[in-house]
This record gives structure tokens, sequence and C-alpha cells, in this order.
């Protein structure tokens, strides 16, 4: 079995110096505190324009709908991560997955955000960039 990962959870989530970073439906703000101690670019509440990152707390599945348009606040080499509850029927890493390839996005990583919730990363295909 692997060790938990000991990196920080901003590097985890490749959170940089000078990102723009979007932070919706996400009410925890220990995580908020330590964005604004990496970058001073953050938006609470709605998507920026041209953000590096999305973080995207996702609920229930009619959640998972506001993807695609999230999507069209990203720069073409930034991330959407959804960020859901663990181990809840409502909502599935499978449904999580398949929502962001309907929005024309593909998920390439997958982190524990806290020890109740998963965050999941999903990026502009290669040929879309």
């Amino acid at each position: 079995m692997d060790a938990p990962s000991t990196r920080p959870l901003l590097d985890k989530l490749g959170v940089k110096p000078g990102h723009r970073v979007s932070v919706i439906r996400i009410d925890d703000e220990g995580f908020l505190g330590l964005v604004r101690t990496r970058t001073g670019e953050v938006s609470v509440g709605r998507a920026k324009a041209k953000s590096d990152l999305i973080f995207y707390g996702v609920r229930k599945r009619a959640d998972l709908g506001r993807i695609a348009t999230l999507k069209r606040s990203l720069v073409p080499n930034g991330a959407l991560w959804t960020v859901r509850p663990k181990g809840v029927k409502e909502i599935t890493e499978a449904e999580t997955m398949a929502a962001g390839l309907d929005a024309g996005l593909v998920d390439v990583k997958v982190v524990s955000f806290s020890p109740t919730h998963t965050a999941e990363k999903f990026v502009f295909r290669i040929a879309d960039r």
C-alpha cells in the first residue's frame, strides 16, 4: 500500500504564484486562505475570465452540468478541478468523469482534497489547446 502523500495540497493541485484562480461552491476558509498565500488573483463565487485554475464544488449530479460553462473561463492550458464528497452515492467518480468528457475535457488526476472530499482534475485535450 502506498504511503500518504506528504506534498502540500497546493502543490498537488498545481497552484502557482501568479495564477488566476477561481473558487466556486467550496466553503473551506482554510483552503481559501492557503490559495491566497500562494497567489493574489483569487475570485470566489464566480469564474473569472482566463482562469488558470477553477475549483468547483459539486454536491449532486445536477451540479455537473455547469462544467461545460465553467470551461469557457479557462485559459487553454488551465485546469478545472471538481471537488466532491468521498463515498457518496449521489455523485460518483464515474459520473464526474463522464460529465467532464461530455464538456470536452479529459480527466488526468485525482487527489485527496481533504479527509471528506476528493478532487478530480480536468484539462482540454491537447488538440483543443
